[in-house]
């Protein structure tokens, strides 16, 4: 028998054994080894083993925890009969340059979350271009034992500037009183009539896109041209892999589940093959549908691959999306994400998904080695972006708030 086999198996069998005297020492009236480290909680198994059989004993407890567990992810995400998570709609839809709420520099003010992929893709718009100037922005903390609905708050280094409210939920119930639906960030609220305008990224990231104020770029990520292909492509992303994500790590059943991930390998595959023959999704000149993409992918080793049970492939398993997330961190984007706070503040906020509250140790930002130069082209905005032309912008009612 190898030496080193030996070893490892008498290692194995001492420790079962020493743990089996023990109990029978203990069981004869002997005290335990008080300078043992290890916890045994209750004994619950040796106690009861005489009057329920273990199994009885193990489908209880099983059955007890995964119902509480069931109830705190259906508060924490709605769910259909199926177990599948259900997005919820959003309750507020004004548009920047309607009447209601002019084009003005200044007089608008957005609430953001660095954990999350929603708020994310709304911050890459905002300096993609070039509106943090004119557009002021909050960070939100999550932390839901602070908020008194939600889990958005605000912290000493960063506190509200429009209202001076503690949470999100205050900043709803003051913008819009008597709100009951979901205080979820991106929020864009009107400074001067202090009206919620809009709390859909999406909606957001268009407007955002149209608007153009003095020193604005002319980066233009849904040109006129591509809307067919970018809306169809931004279809299949959204659901598959952005919503994807999230209906693996918040499904109830395991079909839901299955159902998550086949969809999401899919669709990861089917961008692999496009960003095989091309620097960006839709061709040499980076879109809205890179821009929704990137927030999932930048966040999908270090965080969806482990909290989200998202770990058949990583990203790092494809070798043009590595590619193509190294590019686009490297454009002038780098810091708008925070990794490791993101991965610290999944894995301690979702409580239902990792009870224990342990933080995964990696990968980290530097394990991900998003500084590696890659050759993909020039990083000219007007070399990367299609261009808009001032007569096709947004520039009703411009003003100076």
């Amino acid at each position: 028998m190898n030496r080193t086999h030996s070893r490892v198996r008498g290692s194995s069998c001492i420790a079962s054994r020493s743990g089996s005297r023990r109990g029978l020492a203990v069981g004869a009236g002997a005290k335990p080894d008080e300078g043992s480290a290890s916890s045994k909680g209750f004994s619950i198994l040796e106690i009861t083993n005489k009057l329920l059989p273990q199994g009885v004993l193990v489908q209880g407890v099983k059955l007890g925890w995964r119902s509480a567990w069931q109830l705190m992810v259906r508060e924490l995400a709605p769910q259909s009969k199926t177990g599948a998570y259900v997005r919820p709609k959003y309750s507020f839809d004004g548009r920047i340059g309607d009447a209601a709420f002019p084009a003005a520099s200044g007089r608008y003010h957005l609430y953001l979350g660095n954990a999350c992929g929603w708020c994310h893709r709304v911050l890459l718009t905002l300096v993609l271009r070039g509106l943090a100037g004119h557009v002021s922005v909050s960070q939100l903390t999550d932390d839901a034992e602070k908020a008194r609905r939600g889990g958005w708050v605000f912290d000493a280094q960063n506190p509200d500037p429009v209202f001076g409210a503690q949470d999100l939920w205050e900043v709803y119930d003051t913008a819009s009183p008597g709100f009951r639906g979901r205080c979820t960030a991106p929020l864009l609220l009107d400074k001067q009539t202090r009206r919620i305008v809009c709390n859909e990224s999406s909606d957001i990231l268009r407007m955002l896109n149209r608007l153009q104020l003095p020193g604005a770029t002319h980066v233009d990520l849904y040109p006129e041209a591509l809307h067919g292909q970018i809306d169809e492509l931004n279809d299949m992303i959204y659901e598959d892999i952005n919503n994807g994500v999230y209906r693996s790590g918040f499904a109830t059943t395991q079909a839901a589940y299955d159902d998550a991930q086949t969809g999401l390998y899919r669709a990861l595959g089917e961008v692999e093959a496009r960003l095989s023959k091309t620097r960006f999704l839709l061709g040499d000149k980076c879109t809205e549908c890179d821009v929704r993409l990137y927030p999932t992918i930048a966040r999908f080793d270090a965080v969806y691959a482990t909290i989200f049970k998202c770990s058949r492939k990583r990203i790092s398993d494809y070798p043009h999306l590595t590619i193509w997330l190294k590019d686009m961190y490297q454009i002038k984007v780098s810091d708008t994400l925070d990794v490791d706070a993101a991965r610290r503040s999944y894995s301690t906020n979702l409580f239902p998904l990792n009870p224990s509250g342990i933080i995964p140790s990696g990968p980290t930002a530097a394990d991900l080695h998003l500084d590696d130069p890659v050759q993909r082209g020039s990083r000219e905005l007007t070399d990367m972006f299609h261009q808009t032309l001032h007569t096709q912008a947004l520039q009703t009612n411009v003003l100076i708030a």
